[in-house]
């Protein structure tokens, strides 16, 4: 029941080339620094990665992007690289593009075990209707587009059929983990890593502190252990910021914004922004 690890790099270290990652993270929010980074020295290469975005530049998965080791990427949002612009216009890098939350639902489905829903999202439009391309040449010629989609009509609307997503790995970052794998995230690092963990048939997690089993409540577990195989504890450091905004506490007209605590005054060193 001990799943905890000695290090990152012996956690990843049978990821074969080829393999299909699911990695967790918003934008750069509980993402597997360590766990991509070891990937990287290890020398892993033509990798399909399975994330809400490809890296921010060259953070994140982007480390991996850049060194050329990933063939294809599933995601929602791609807008924050400009390297996945270039490798996917010159053909040297697969992109299959899917709405934010079907590609949450997609993982999820793949976790619990349901092949394949039924969503609205994309109806009407070339998500559903195929052609959207997946891979240029060399020459910016398309030589793969998508597929058309099952469509179903539910209460006089129209339906896709989208299918489920596994992954032979799944990583994770969470803020705390016990050594029986389960883990609790913070905040917006929680929108796509439990999935991510319930996707991957395999599913190492590096967290930030670790506790004996008992410490996290039962009603706070956001991923139960039965679903995580290898802990690795990373600490806190190494969390980067996508995009620092700070305003001065003293400004009389700055209140905070609605729903938000006195921590959105500004952005804080570290940790999950």
């Amino acid at each position: 029941m001990d799943k905890v690890v000695a290090g990152a790099r012996e956690a990843v270290a049978d990821i074969p080339d080829g393999a299909v990652l699911a990695v967790g993270g918003f934008g750069l929010c509980g993402v597997p620094f360590g766990l991509i980074d070891a990937l990287l020295e290890q020398g892993t290469r033509n990798l399909t990665t399975i994330s809400n975005n490809c890296g921010v530049e060259d953070q994140a998965l982007g480390v991996l992007l850049y060194a050329g080791r990933i063939r294809k990427t599933i995601s929602s949002f791609v807008g924050g690289s400009k390297e996945v612009a270039r490798l996917y216009l010159s053909g040297e890098l697969e992109v299959e593009l899917t709405p934010q939350g079907t590609l949450a639902e997609r993982l999820r489905c793949g976790g619990v075990g349901i092949p394949a829903f039924y969503t609205p999202t994309g109806g009407g439009t070339l998500v559903a209707d195929g052609g959207i391309p997946f891979r240029y040449d060399a020459q910016g010629n398309v030589v793969a587009t998508s597929e058309p989609k099952e469509v179903r009509v539910f209460d006089g609307h129209q339906y896709v059929l989208e299918t489920a997503l596994t992954a032979d790995f799944g990583l994770v970052r969470a803020a705390t983990g016990d050594r029986h794998g389960n883990l609790w995230f913070h905040e917006s690092a929680c929108n796509f890593n439990p999935l991510v963990g319930m996707a991957g048939r395999i599913t190492i997690a590096e967290v930030e502190e670790l506790v004996e089993p008992g410490r996290i409540r039962p009603e706070d577990v956001h991923l139960p252990g039965v679903f995580v195989d290898r802990v690795v504890v990373v600490g806190p450091e190494g969390k980067r910021i996508e995009k620092r905004t700070t305003r001065s506490r003293t400004e009389p007209s700055a209140a905070p914004p609605a729903a938000a605590g006195e921590e959105a005054t500004t952005a804080p060193e570290g940790g999950d922004a």
